[in-house]
């Protein structure tokens, strides 16, 4: 039934994607040549980035590759993305004041494929400035089951207790150890996945630098034409080259311990309670400026071993029929 259904969501894809795109062409052709496009300049509601993902793994089996990749960074209280947290959401949620923006890869021609998103948290600041960066919320999906789950986790570097079946090639009992910094004319993504038997054995990066920023519906419809479907591509293609090098395939951990996701929280909790991790998470805050002005808050940590943790925000959303 599954594979069934991935050859009919497969065909309803391409359909679709087929007549969005020639809707898209229309779009070009019929645009008003007198008709201005709304301003690009420094208040536009997104930022456009273009660079490489590269992918390593060194355990059981080496394996690597890399692709070019072009992500928006949102500002989502000019452009909410539906299917995304709102600003507010995303405040209430990072307990933060200051602007929200969205690193997304934007739906395009009616399909959408982000195996991470990333919500950048800033504290509000005058004269139109983001202000401090002060967290971060990751939105994770795993293909194809459609699941996802949405966690903060500290700017800097952080270290989270793996939550959710991403890969078939790859057990819950890994750590992901996190890399992001403020966004500017350069991005950079890095994740690295530690294990307790394989080490730290693969690490995914995203190296983008700033190439535009836009309003336009249109460019960012142009600029994303077919994104999505490529990363998807991809996706299906290293797959299949795991499983030609015998990497071993994974059921999804519900069929075998429906209580992972209680697991992954307990281990998170315990992670955050160890004096090494709260050591590294001091020694993150002392990177900012403004560090004495968070030391009370509650999702930050001041490096003291016998202080009150609390859980991180972790939220899932469970994946659609077939899959459910």
């Amino acid at each position: 039934m599954e594979a069934l259904y991935l050859l009919a969501s497969l065909a309803a894809t391409i359909a679709t994607s087929a007549f969005h795109s020639l809707l898209l062409l229309l779009r070009l052709l019929v645009r008003y040549p007198g008709r201005a496009a709304p301003a690009d300049g420094h208040d536009a509601a997104a930022r456009l980035y273009e660079g490489r993902v590269r992918h390593s793994r060194r355990r059981p089996a080496a394996h690597a590759f890399e692709y070019s990749a072009r992500y928006a960074l949102v500002n989502l209280d000019l452009l909410p993305l539906p299917g995304h947290l709102s600003a507010d959401e995303a405040r209430r949620v990072a307990s933060t004041s200051g602007p929200v923006h969205l690193l997304t890869i934007p739906k395009s021609v009616g399909y959408e494929q982000n195996p991470l998103s990333i919500y950048y948290c800033y504290d509000s600041a005058s004269q139109g400035q983001d202000g401090q960066l002060r967290m971060c919320i990751a939105e994770v999906t795993n293909t194809p089951w459609g699941e996802r789950v949405m966690f903060t986790f500290q700017p800097g570097s952080d270290l989270v207790a793996k939550p959710l079946h991403v890969s078939p090639f790859m057990d819950m009992l890994s750590n992901w150890s996190i890399r992001v910094d403020a966004p500017g004319d350069r991005l950079y993504v890095v994740i690295s996945v530690q294990h307790p038997t394989l080490g730290d054995y693969f690490t995914a990066a995203l190296d983008a630098k700033l190439v535009g920023q836009t309003s336009n519906s249109l460019r960012l419809a142009t600029f994303f034409w077919l994104m999505p479907h490529k990363v998807a591509a991809w996706i299906y293609w290293e797959a299949l080259r795991l499983w030609l090098k015998n990497v071993k395939f994974l059921d999804h951990p519900r069929y075998s311990n429906p209580s992972y996701r209680d697991e992954a929280l307990e281990r998170d909790l315990e992670l955050r309670a160890s004096c090494i991790f709260r050591q590294r998470q001091k020694v993150n805050s002392q990177r900012s400026r403004t560090a004495e002005k968070t030391a009370g808050t509650t999702n930050h940590v001041d490096g003291k071993c016998d202080e009150n943790i609390t859980k991180r925000w972790c939220v899932w959303m469970d994946a659609q029929w077939p899959w459910s």
